[in-house]
């Protein structure tokens, strides 16, 4: 349910705001109440606690004001321990100063509204404890070769308020992550297998892990077979969990746009041009998908969105925060976003993904004289400026004459340039998937959850 800490504050904002909108242009105030619980189960523990993670749990405001020459944020704890004095003082001394270059007010244009996404089946501790007992056992039963077994479920709940002179705002949702990682052995041959599912639904979430529980036991086994993949060009078809890390690095950092505002995006010169190919459309926003990512108002009061960054090859557009939206004379696109309320907002990726196409998967399969079919995200990497990609599969299955050979490579990592990888495209599959569970920092920092996805793509790119 809604945080009864930001219900209870809630009229101490509106009077902080009238009080600061006395001697500010704008004025804006934006709180956060956040809380996970983790549960583990393994075989030696079966542990259930608050997270500590900062990204699970928190309080705390931002004040933001402008004096009609630059912004400034504030943050702190508690509002019952705001002194006006001293946030005088400490706003000039040394205030989070983000000074934009003949810009506007901020729009304050007039809405109340409240958001609830609650979870529809909720379940106990012990219920929760009780399925990762049965998904371990299950997987420690399943081969001699499995040695060790981690199952654990992880549940947050997030509301905030946004309040300014015309605007109040509230929100609560949650989401759950159930994940496994399983450790084989054979001889000297050790490998790792780990997948996981995820929903705001704590039972359809277990439920759908429960039907996946074979294929990442069969998947755990297989890997101790897998080989080093012959680097070359290859043919590949992608899951969608690959075909979200491409999206995530090919046009994920590459369109935030703050990125722009620092000249640090090749994308900023490329919006109407061609980028991939005809039959690639890409969408980011918390509006656009169900994740991890989805909120219903971002961290500087803006209505979740969803932005078209591709559309049949072109590139369309890019995300914003609102100083950013301000500098470049655009409307935000509701992607402000912080780590947590001790830390400025950025520009983020929220849900990031392909839109899904006409081709059959069987038939995309069949199409293959000799590649691979990549497997389960690992880790990207991207250079917005350069526009190099690098992204990681668990794993590949090899693929000849359209059909699977037997044979697994891993892990296997795919490269290269932007416009190559997009524009080498070639069929998009009609089935479709975003994986919500996933975080992504701003450098190598700045961690927020984020989600990817889309549906399974076939390209031709270098693998190493």
């Amino acid at each position: 349910m809604y945080s009864q800490f930001l219900n209870d504050r809630k009229a101490l904002a509106i009077e902080i705001c009238n009080k600061l909108s006395e001697d500010y242009n704008y004025v804006s105030i934006f709180g956060k109440h956040a809380n996970g619980k983790r549960f583990v189960v393994n075989s030696k523990i079966t542990q259930i606690g608050d997270s500590t993670s900062i990204r699970e749990a928190e309080a705390g405001f931002v004040i933001k004001v402008y004096n009609g020459d630059h912004y400034s944020e504030y943050s702190i704890d508690d509002l019952k321990d705001f002194d006006y004095a001293k946030f005088k003082k400490d706003i000039a001394l040394k205030g989070l100063h983000q000074e934009c270059v003949a810009v506007d007010i901020l729009s304050d244009e007039p809405l109340t509204e409240r958001f609830i996404r609650e979870d529809p089946h909720p379940l106990s501790d012990d219920e929760i404890v009780d399925r990762l007992e049965a998904f371990k056992n299950y997987f420690t039963g399943y081969d001699p070769k499995v040695v060790n077994v981690t199952c654990a479920f992880v549940r947050r709940e997030i509301s905030s308020m946004f309040i300014s002179k015309r605007r109040q705002l509230e929100q609560y949702y949650s989401w759950n992550n159930c994940m496994a990682s399983i450790i084989t052995a054979d001889g000297d041959t050790i490998q790792e297998n780990y997948d996981g599912s995820y929903g705001n639904d704590t039972k359809a979430t277990l439920d759908d892990f429960d039907a996946k529980k074979e294929h990442i036991a069969k998947i755990a086994i297989k890997l101790l077979e897998a080989t080093p993949i012959e680097p070359g060009v290859y043919d590949v078809i992608t899951d969608p969990t690959i075909s979200g890390l491409i999206a995530h690095e090919a046009f994920g950092h590459g369109v935030e746009m703050d990125m722009f505002v620092k000249n640090r995006a090749k994308a900023k010169d490329y919006i109407g041009k061609k980028v991939a190919s005809t039959i690639v459309n890409m969408h980011d926003g918390a509006k656009a998908a169900l994740s991890a990512a989805s909120y219903f108002f971002d961290d500087d009061g803006i209505l979740a969105q969803d932005t078209t960054i591709i559309e049949n090859g072109i590139l369309k557009d890019g995300i914003s925060d609102v100083l950013t939206a301000l500098e470049l004379k655009k409307a935000p696109s509701g992607n402000s976003r912080r780590e947590s309320t001790r830390r400025k907002a950025y520009t983020r990726m929220t849900n990031t993904f392909f839109c899904p196409g006409t081709a059959k998967v069987e038939d995309m399969f069949k199409s293959i004289k000799h590649g691979y079919y990549l497997c389960n995200t690992n880790n990207g990497m991207e250079d917005p400026k350069n526009w190099n990609i690098q992204c990681t599969a668990q794993y590949g299955l090899e693929i000849k004459d359209g059909h699977f050979t037997g044979k697994i490579v891993a892990p296997v990592v795919m490269s290269g340039y932007v416009l190559d990888v997009l524009n080498s495209i070639s069929m998009v599959s009609d089935e479709f998937k975003v994986i919500g569970s996933g975080m992504c920092g701003k450098g190598h920092k700045e961690w927020v959850y984020v989600a990817d996805g889309g549906p399974y793509l076939k390209a031709r790119v270098k693998l190493g």
